[in-house]
């Protein structure tokens, strides 16, 4: 018999999801949301089984039985549960309400009330998960093997969960570190901006930490591992979404506060009345006939109708838009928050950088243009952002490339070459002092230098911000919403980007953690939304009483953790989703006070007998329709 995978050995063995045979991909695909398609069936039933009962009394009992069976036997089975765990809620009313509709012949509405019942709770149950897929996109997104190195010198490929901290690692250009790790031998720049946001690429040398996740640019690196795959970088975050997901406040919905004490208020009214009421207690007018239609009118088909629809509406709304809200109660979230939390990189940024300016600061005067192409020049044969920065800089100016002999790229440190008879340099800041022999002052900005004929430049780079960041922002603060800006770039590039878009509520170098502990803390004084794009932001996304990610640009752990995704990346629409929330949460509370003055205004006279069953059920459900209607006033734009 085959042990069992354990978590680390499952992802390293690169399976699907279900190891099983039989649970193959398209057996997979019927399983997918099932309790929506079933219930989405039944109404088909039931829509044939109205129009057949004109026609064929036996066809129709036989659609209404499959209607019965569809979506009366999951309900069954659950009030079954909840009355056995003793508890009485709107759940069981609503089941109890649609089996003894058939002892008064009221099947069709009994029926109604099921399908209704059961299609709002499999939309519920759509976006319940989100938690655990979000651990599983975070495992695909570091290596399932590493290179490791033995003692004498040869490599060969380990599964990560066999690796034990001390062993040694080979990353290679090109490749994403595997386990957080110190560099023993070798130099080269590290991405990290999905890990901390940090959007300059990291010089790392022999010492230096470098985290699992980290995209290692230019040069191979060999490292020791410091943790093993259990407590790396991303298996923290696992955790902090975790965390932060079982911390988040529950948006309750009015109905739910109240379900249970309105459950078994009107059950036990049915119950007292059908034992009570003036004889006779059989026939039309008896106490019994009475009462069951007493907890038919009473049952809260419109009230069950009245929150689905709304937030179907708006959703559908938003979904014209390309905003995808993960269940419709996070709408009613968005309405009661007034201060957004915005990450910089990749949300109010486009991720890339720009060249702003570049200076000569030392040395004979040289030709700005000419500095340009030769650092664009050298820059063409990198691969790191400040490299596409400055070739995309000399094209705008519509400089020539000059041609570069004896190139050499110093991973970590920078490039060299000969331009003509001159030899060049750029790279950081350390690197420039060593061959031009020159102190340089350290620069508040994002900069590299280029050392060339004698001459020093210093080229300055900075976020490159999104077309409608400035335009939205504005207008957030107009309705005083309060805008705050989460960074984990340096506090220099997150205060200029800060500054252009007038937040003046900054926080920067901001780890996960760091980012977690902000957020909770920001929570605790007032509901806040927050909108960002990475890995780095997942936690801090679960924890906000809504989290709002790009689904275009943001990584799978930001899209999975968060509640609403921007498919199209606009974050011009975020005020835009302020104001459809507002009008959502208008609307819901116009139903719920609709459907409760349906039910006051038919359950009393149905029960004094002065209102027959058929009068009673044309309020009920008129009032079920006008519920609907008002909800479809959220479709318009």
């Amino acid at each position: 018999m085959t042990s069992p995978y354990s978590f680390d050995e499952f992802f390293a063995s690169d399976k699907e999801e279900a190891i099983s045979p039989f649970l193959t991909v398209e057996s997979r695909k019927w399983g997918k949301n099932l309790a929506l398609k079933s219930s989405l069936f039944a109404g088909f039933l039931l829509a044939l089984s109205f129009i057949f009962s004109f026609y064929s009394a036996p066809a129709s009992l036989l659609f209404l039985i499959g209607v019965y069976f569809l979506v009366g036997t999951p309900a069954l089975i659950n009030s079954i549960h909840d009355l056995l765990n003793f508890e009485i809620n709107i759940d069981v009313l609503m089941t109890l309400a649609a089996f003894l509709s058939v002892l008064i012949g009221s099947e069709l509405e009994g029926a109604l009330l099921l399908v209704l019942f059961e299609l709002s709770a499999a939309m519920e149950n759509m976006v319940t998960e989100k938690t655990r897929s979000s651990v599983l996109n975070l495992h695909k997104l570091s290596p399932r093997v590493a290179t490791v190195i033995t003692e004498d010198g040869s490599v060969y490929e380990k599964a990560l969960g066999e690796i034990s901290v001390g062993m040694t690692l080979l990353v290679r250009a090109g490749e994403i570190v595997p386990l957080d790790g110190q560099v023993i031998d070798g130099r080269s720049y590290v991405n990290l901006v999905h890990l901390t946001g940090e959007s300059q690429p990291l010089s790392k040398a022999p010492g230096d930490e470098v985290p699992a996740g980290a995209g290692n640019l230019d040069g191979t690196l060999t490292i020791r591992v410091t943790r093993s795959s259990g407590d790396s970088t991303v298996s923290r975050i696992i955790r902090l979404i975790t965390q932060a997901g079982e911390a988040k406040p529950r948006v309750e919905q009015f109905l739910d506060r109240f379900g249970k004490y309105y459950a078994t208020t009107i059950i036990l009214l049915a119950l007292g009345f059908a034992l009570f009421l003036p004889l006779p207690y059989l026939g039309s007018e008896g106490s019994v006939y009475r009462a069951l239609t007493f907890l038919i009118a009473a049952s809260p088909c419109a009230l069950i109708l009245a929150t689905p629809t709304a937030y179907l509406s708006a959703i559908s709304s938003c979904a014209r838009r390309g905003i995808l809200p993960k269940g419709g109660i996070t709408l009613d979230a968005v309405a009661k928050c007034k201060t957004i939390a915005l990450d910089k990189t990749g949300t109010l940024t486009t991720g890339k950088l720009i060249c702003t300016s570049v200076q000569q600061i030392a040395g004979p005067p040289l030709d700005l243009n000419l500095a340009i192409a030769i650092a664009a020049s050298l820059e063409r044969h990198a691969v790191h952002p400040i490299a596409e920065a400055l070739t995309v800089f000399a094209g705008e100016k519509k400089l020539s490339l000059l041609p570069v002999e004896q190139f050499r790229s110093l991973a970590g440190y920078g490039l060299e070459g000969t331009i003509g008879t001159h030899p060049a340099v750029i790279g950081q800041r350390e690197f420039i002092e060593q061959r031009s022999r020159l102190s340089l002052p350290p620069s508040d900005q994002m900069a590299t230098y280029l050392f060339v004929q004698g001459s020093l430049f210093v080229f300055n780079f900075t976020d490159d911000l999104r077309s409608d960041a400035l335009a939205v922002t504005r207008r957030l603060q107009q309705k005083n919403y309060r805008l705050i800006m989460l960074s984990g770039d340096n506090l220099a590039n997150a205060s200029l980007v800060a500054k252009k878009l007038g937040i003046t509520d900054v926080f920067a170098n901001l780890r996960p953690e760091d980012k977690l502990a902000k957020i909770t803390a920001l929570a605790q004084e007032a509901p806040l939304m927050m909108v960002g794009d990475g890995i780095n932001d997942a936690p801090a996304l679960a924890r906000a009483t809504v989290g709002i990610s790009m689904g275009k640009i943001g990584s799978a752990a930001a899209v999975d953790a968060s509640d609403i995704v921007f498919i199209n990346d606009d974050i011009s629409l975020l005020d835009w989703l302020c104001k459809k929330a507002h009008q959502t949460r208008r609307i819901l509370q116009q139903n719920i006070a609709l459907a409760l003055g349906v039910i006051l205004l038919t359950t009393t006279p149905a029960l004094l007998g002065w209102v027959p069953l058929w009068i009673a059920v044309i309020l009920h459900e008129g009032g079920t329709v006008l519920v609907g209607l008002n909800s479809l006033r959220l479709l318009r734009r």
